[in-house]
């Protein structure tokens, strides 16, 4: 009994070197150089499944990708080259669609706020601390309004992201005194 033929796919010599560019590149994504790959390997008439042993990842992937690739789902990938839409890049072209996502809970600004918050000095707020925790961070943004009701892991992630862009080192230089 013989497996089902895979669905042939042409490249023009112009689509080839664009796609072995791609891979060849160092700053191409791994994901996209795979894509390029299985689409080369298409054109050369490899199974299946001897594209999964040549490029080291499971058949499942390979048939997926390939028939995603091949299919009208996204665009035959020739159409791709030829389409009227020459704004796109090759990398653009076979790169995964954007992906929905639940929306952001707080506006920029209610970061901005509850940041600042954590800035300002906790006795003034008449709190006995010295020092801000991200629980009573979350519980002064919400008695204050800035928000609904926050936790304070959000108010980690919050402090956490602003930490990596910090310098390490005071901007201003110190005055210094001459004799």
């Amino acid at each position: 009994m013989t497996g089902r033929v895979a669905t042939p796919l042409t490249l023009t010599a112009e689509q080839r070197q664009e796609l072995t560019a791609l891979i060849r590149a160092h700053s191409t994504p791994q994901k996209l150089a795979e894509r390029a790959r299985i689409i080369i390997l298409a054109a050369d008439s490899i199974g299946v499944g001897e594209t999964a042993r040549w490029l080291g990842i499971w058949r499942k992937t390979a048939s997926t990708k390939r028939t995603f690739i091949v299919s009208d789902k996204r665009s035959l990938p020739r159409k791709r080259w030829q389409t009227a839409d020459t704004s796109k890049t090759t990398p653009e072209r076979l790169s995964d669609a954007p992906r929905s996502g639940a929306p952001g809970k707080f506006s920029p600004e209610q970061i901005c706020a509850i940041i600042a918050l954590a800035c300002e000095d906790p006795q003034l707020s008449d709190l006995p601390i010295s020092h801000w925790s991200q629980s009573e961070v979350a519980r002064q943004a919400v008695k204050r309004g800035i928000v609904s009701s926050i936790s304070h892991g959000s108010v980690g992630r919050f402090f956490k992201r602003i930490s990596d862009q910090a310098p390490s080192h005071p901007l201003l230089a110190h005055a210094q005194t001459r004799p």
